[in-house]
């Protein structure tokens, strides 16, 4: 495939990506506006506090206060994690009533932040948009299998379309709908899979390029409105960009307000048919359509007759010690694990790295910008990735993509070969991210996502703290960082390769 060719896909992604921004009758259409508000909210929210937090203050003093901000944003998972996750996932409901609330606290606070901007109140404060922040994070994993499920089935929220043909042998590889085949509405981007409990395939959307969809909107999000921010903080100052963010957060309020509710999944399990997600989770696949109603709370067995309540009782503690992911996304935590961590370790060896070297501001800032370039590069091969690759594969091929850069950045220490560094693993983390989203949303069944993302967006964040501490604490220069980066990447490749190839069996 020549370079115009790959160049009009591009532009068909991001075409497709902004189309979903501005169709405002799509379930999904209504997640990414309120994802661009809420990114832009975030973008501008970090613009007010850059000046005091580094770049005003001398390297040591800024690696005292960049320590403190690391360990400080640990804090919000500590409180989202153990009580977000239930109230996700009480009801549909609760996750629309989340960013709304996540919307509205943050912009709330953005004016008395804006006051205590050189106060020591802008700690409790800032400590409070974080946490709300992370509510909407962990909130939005949950609602994308939701909104693509009424973008392909309607309010009802039925089970995945069948298709006819035969059924493949061996796993199943992706593959987009083809001409003849059901065509969802609006362009929902979807792939075929092995139907285990009935046979043959269904159509699904592909939620690996859905998440990176998103990803690719709060790339350009982050751009769109970070012109503007640093205009307002170099003119007026930093509490009129906090005043800008607090008004972009209400817009996020109303967006989030607009998000559909899928009303009637009782009734989908009533039925007996299968959710969207959860493809092979424990409660869909161990028990009985009417014992998976029953345990959610109807209370009736198919035929309508009572169910023992002391069995429901003990069927319900059970459900307690069941894991709460598959095999395959436990997996996959490890590599999506090492990828986050040197995320942040990359980021903070190029602040530190340059300071000491003498390198003028603009240097990181390019740095930065190249790791962002990348991250809009990954999430635009997504989609064709998925089309020939797994999700695993593509984790895969993310961690040994940044084991090679890594060396190539020891062998040849000079800047621009650094700034090709910074974008592979811009690009690697936002390939990697959908997948790992994807699998948590396919393999984790529906009524306990929101605990599961908690959990894992808690353990992403140590990783990525972790790495940052590292790359602010051990004062590496930048070749001798690349080499541990591809020594680390190359690590996390093998043994999630190993897993994988001891998990299948012989």
């Amino acid at each position: 495939m020549g370079v115009r060719e790959r160049g009009d896909q591009f532009r068909r992604l991001v075409r497709s990506s902004v189309a979903d921004l501005f169709e405002q009758g799509s379930p999904f259409g209504r997640l990414a506006l309120t994802h661009v508000l809420m990114t832009a909210g975030d973008t501008l929210f970090a613009i007010s506090l850059a000046g005091s937090l580094f770049f005003s203050i001398s390297p040591t003093a800024a690696k005292d206060k960049v320590l403190l901000y690391l360990l400080l944003t640990m804090g919000p998972f500590a409180i989202v994690a153990p009580a977000l996750g239930p109230l996700i996932d009480r009801s549909r409901g609760a996750r629309r009533a989340m960013v709304v609330a996540s919307a509205l606290g943050r912009c709330v606070l953005c004016p008395f932040v804006a006051r205590d901007i050189h106060s020591l109140l802008l700690f409790p404060e800032a400590f409070m948009m974080l946490v709300l922040s992370k509510v909407y994070l962990v909130t939005k994993g949950a609602l994308v299998p939701e909104m693509a499920e009424l973008e392909l089935h309607g309010p009802e929220g039925l089970a995945p379309v069948p298709v006819t043909g035969p059924r493949p042998t061996g796993r199943p590889s992706p593959r987009p709908a083809g001409r003849g085949e059901p065509t969802p509405p609006y362009g929902t981007p979807v792939v075929h899979v092995e139907d285990p409990g009935g046979g043959g395939e269904v159509v699904e959307p592909d939620l690996a390029t859905l998440n990176a969809r998103l990803g690719l909107l709060a790339s350009l999000a982050g751009f769109v409105f970070a012109l503007p921010g640093i205009a307002v903080l170099k003119l007026v100052g930093a509490p009129a960009v906090l005043w800008f963010a607090g008004a972009v957060f209400a817009g996020a309020v109303i967006a989030g307000v607009r998000l559909p509710v899928r009303r009637a999944a009782r009734l989908a399990r009533q039925r007996g048919e299968r959710p969207l997600s959860g493809r092979m989770s424990m409660p869909d696949t161990v028990l009985a359509p009417d014992v998976v109603g029953s345990l959610a709370g109807e209370g009736t067995a198919g035929d309508g007759e009572d169910i023992d309540p002391v069995w429901l009782a003990d069927q319900r503690d059970l459900a307690v010690f069941r894991p709460i992911a598959g095999l395959p996304v436990m997996l996959a935590l490890t590599p999506m694990s090492v990828l986050k961590g040197l995320l942040g370790f990359l980021t903070f060896l190029y602040a530190f790295g340059l300071r000491r070297s003498g390198a003028a501001t603009w240097w990181f800032g390019l740095l930065i910008g190249a790791l962002t370039v990348g991250a809009i590069a990954g999430v635009l091969l997504v989609g064709r990735l998925r089309k020939v690759l797994t999700e695993e594969q593509m984790l895969t091929a993310a961690l040994w993509a940044v084991a090679v850069v890594g060396l190539l950045g020891w062998f040849v220490s000079v800047r621009a070969i650094q700034a090709l560094v910074a974008v592979v693993v811009g690009a690697a983390g936002a390939v990697a991210k959908p997948s790992f989203d994807a699998l948590v949303q396919v393999w984790v069944a529906e009524s306990d996502q929101g605990r599961a993302f908690s959990r894992f967006e808690t353990r992403l964040q140590l990783m990525w703290v972790v790495g940052s501490l590292a790359g602010v604490v051990l004062s590496l220069a930048i070749p001798a960082g690349s080499l541990a980066m591809a020594a680390v990447a190359m690590t996390g490749a093998l043994i999630y390769m190993s897993s994988l190839r001891t998990s299948s069996g012989p």
